[in-house]
């Protein structure tokens, strides 16, 4: 299954929200959220900075991935950005992967 990054921002609303359940009913509710889908959650951070919650888990597919995207959008509590992860051995695959290519170059 693909593996993603969900990286959290809180509006207003998600910040009260937030404050009156605790992380814990949060992360169940993440959860419960990305199993609903067919997927797991590996691990789940709040965090200081530009955003306030990564979770790391995956998910059956780019669909089911935009499906919880829109989702937490639509509540307006949250905007999440969804980045896939690679491994290792995927990048190493991707290297060795022929690939047709012509940089730009200026016209002389």
């Amino acid at each position: 299954m693909p593996k993603y990054l969900w990286r959290v921002g809180y509006s207003e609303e998600g910040a009260r929200g937030l404050l009156a359940q605790g992380g814990s009913a949060r992360r169940a509710a993440i959860t419960e959220m990305v199993e609903s889908v067919g997927g797991h959650v590996d691990v789940c951070y709040f965090a200081f900075g530009d955003d306030d919650l990564f979770v790391i888990g995956d998910v059956p597919d780019e669909v089911s991935a935009a499906a919880l995207a829109i989702r937490t959008a639509a509540s307006g509590a949250a905007i999440s950005h969804t980045v896939t992860l690679l491994t290792p051995e995927q990048i190493d695959e991707a290297a060795a992967r022929e690939v047709t290519y012509r940089p730009p170059v200026e016209a002389s």
